[in-house]
């Protein structure tokens, strides 16, 4: 009684091999309910997602999920967000963009995926970041920023007036 038998040449699932597969498909899962409409922000950098929530603000019509830390095949680890009723604009994409290069978005309407991309920083970017140089021009406060992106991923920029080179981690935005 209680005892089930498998089918002759399955392995156990906890020693690996042809059946780990099934195993994995077995464990117990969180399940995030559909969008009708909003935006899902994927394949952030691991630990980014709520630093991409302070640059859209917290005024948010709808449910907001986020997955952090989750198994990505692609970059190993990724944050994830899905927001409902929700688009996000052109500058917020840009910003995010300078958080983390690789994040792919979704906009959703009616259950469907109408749009999906990954954006691409421009070679200049104004306004958007401080340049952490007291003696810079820019921190006027008559003044707009201005810098030039040297490298995409690792995502390096270079300020337009003093030439200082700021790293992903040296990047304030303003």
């Amino acid at each position: 009684m209680g005892e089930t038998t498998a089918e002759p040449g399955a392995r156990d699932p906890r020693a690996g091999g042809a059946r780990a597969a099934d195993k994995l498909a077995s464990e117990p899962q969180i399940k995030v309910s559909a969008l009708r409409e909003g935006t899902v922000i994927d394949h952030l950098v691991a630990g980014s997602a709520l630093k991409v929530l302070s640059v859209l603000g917290i005024k948010f019509e709808g449910a907001v999920t986020i997955g952090l830390n989750l198994d990505s095949r692609k970059a190993g680890r990724k944050d994830i967000i899905k927001i409902e009723k929700r688009e996000v604009t052109p500058e917020e994409v840009s910003r995010i963009a300078l958080i983390s290069p690789r994040a792919s978005f979704s906009i959703i309407r009616d259950f469907q995926v109408v749009d999906k991309f990954t954006p691409t920083l421009p070679e200049q970017i104004e306004n958007m970041i401080r340049c952490p140089n007291p003696s810079c021009i820019s921190t006027a406060p008559w003044m707009s920023t201005k810098f030039t992106v040297l490298r995409t991923d690792p995502i390096r920029v270079r300020c337009h007036y003093c030439e200082r080179s700021l790293k992903k981690e040296e990047i304030e935005l303003l």
